[in-house]
């Protein structure tokens, strides 16, 4: 029998992937020197992860309309855990990539099958404010993994990060088991193909793909990035992992600015606007404060942005497609996270965190000002 699942259950599962990345973050610099590579290589990780995300975003979302969601959630739960112990256990950075990349694939399912759960149980207004209480999560999650990834990097390097990251997949895997609810009502006949080629000529979805990925890529280029800029401050590992409080500040004040804008019953392109304009105040602020400490002030708009801009963009990016949401949030997912794996591949390369963000609010302003054009066409 078909059941709503929990929103605190749906809030972690969707929480869970940025937790995994944000956790991890602290330790670059301990992967870095334990594994005697460079800041760049070892910031390379992150694009790996987002790349491999985007492959298992597709696979789950197809699954998840073909399988179900409670089998394809257990599924990339598993996968994800006995990657985690992979990562654990090895010495060499080869094997530790390929393990990220497989992990990286597996928690995939929190992502697209969280959302598509949401989508069966919810929509309209009801769906606008489930996915604000989700947006609340996704912006808390990097500072729980910052603070958490700071203290354990400091006690045991990246062997305990990954040590918790198994742990905690170990209960998440236990307790779905237990309690998540199947809640697709009936099985749709897959045309990915023509699903596909629908969406890459959908233009809102191109817009929409675009709005996730530059603001994903702000915010995760400070977790590549910081470490590192902290390290050359003479600033150490937990340091950077308590600056996740300071930015929590801007998550806050993200989900306040968003909720009564909403009691308001603002528009789409007005929220964009406001998440917009933050984005390039904070970006430009990050680069011109970014040899001092201070820079972490501004960095507070860029979170507050993001906040904002994700659960407003993912709540309304798939109306059209709610025959297959499943699949069709797979093709979705796949067009943004392959985005930010790009982004941050090149983030990685740039290594200036200013330079980054400055570009991502640029392209950001671009896209909104083609979706007013669209409106007004």
């Amino acid at each position: 029998m078909n059941t709503k699942p929990s929103l605190w259950l749906m809030v972690t599962l969707l929480m869970f992937p940025q937790f995994v990345e944000t956790i991890y973050s602290p330790a670059l610099g301990s992967i870095s020197d334990s594994f005697a590579v460079t800041y760049a290589q070892a910031a390379q990780t992150l694009s790996i992860y987002f790349s491999a995300f985007a492959v298992g975003i597709i696979f789950w979302g197809i699954m998840a309309d073909k399988w179900g969601r409670r089998p394809t959630m257990l599924s990339g739960l598993l996968i994800y855990g006995c990657a985690a112990f992979v990562a654990m256990q090895t010495d060499n950075f080869t094997t530790m990539l390929v393990a990220r990349a497989v992990s990286a694939f597996g928690i995939a399912v929190g992502s697209v099958v969280t959302q598509t759960m949401l989508r069966d149980v919810f929509s309209g207004e009801a769906l606008g404010k489930v996915f604000s209480l989700m947006g609340i999560g996704i912006s808390i999650s990097p500072v729980l993994g910052m603070l958490l990834g700071g203290q354990l990097t400091s006690v045991g390097g990246y062997h305990s990060v990954f040590l918790a990251l198994f742990i905690i997949a170990l209960v998440l895997f236990v307790y779905n088991v237990l309690h998540l609810p199947e809640t697709q009502k009936e099985k749709q006949p897959l045309q990915l193909g023509r699903l596909s080629l629908r969406m890459l000529k959908d233009t809102r979805i191109w817009q929409s793909a675009s709005l996730v990925a530059f603001f994903n890529i702000a915010l995760f280029a400070y977790y590549q990035l910081g470490a590192f800029i902290f390290a050359d401050m003479g600033l150490s590992a937990a340091q950077f992992g308590y600056s996740g409080a300071v930015l929590g500040v801007g998550s806050l004040l993200g989900s306040a600015v968003s909720k009564t804008l909403l009691a308001r019953n603002v528009s789409q392109l007005y929220l964009l606007w406001v998440s917009v304009l933050l984005l390039t105040a904070g970006a430009f602020g990050v680069h011109a404060l970014l040899d001092s400490i201070w820079f972490l002030a501004p960095m507070m708009l860029v979170v507050m942005a993001f906040g904002i801009a994700i659960p407003n963009v993912l709540s309304v990016a798939l109306i059209e497609y709610k025959q297959q949401v499943g699949s069709a949030g797979a093709v979705f997912g796949l067009m943004y996270y392959l985005m930010i794996g790009g982004g941050l591949a090149l983030a990685g390369a740039i290594q200036h965190l200013g330079t980054v963000l400055i570009a991502c609010s640029l392209m950001a302003v671009f896209v909104t000002l083609s979706c007013r054009n669209r409106d007004e066409g």
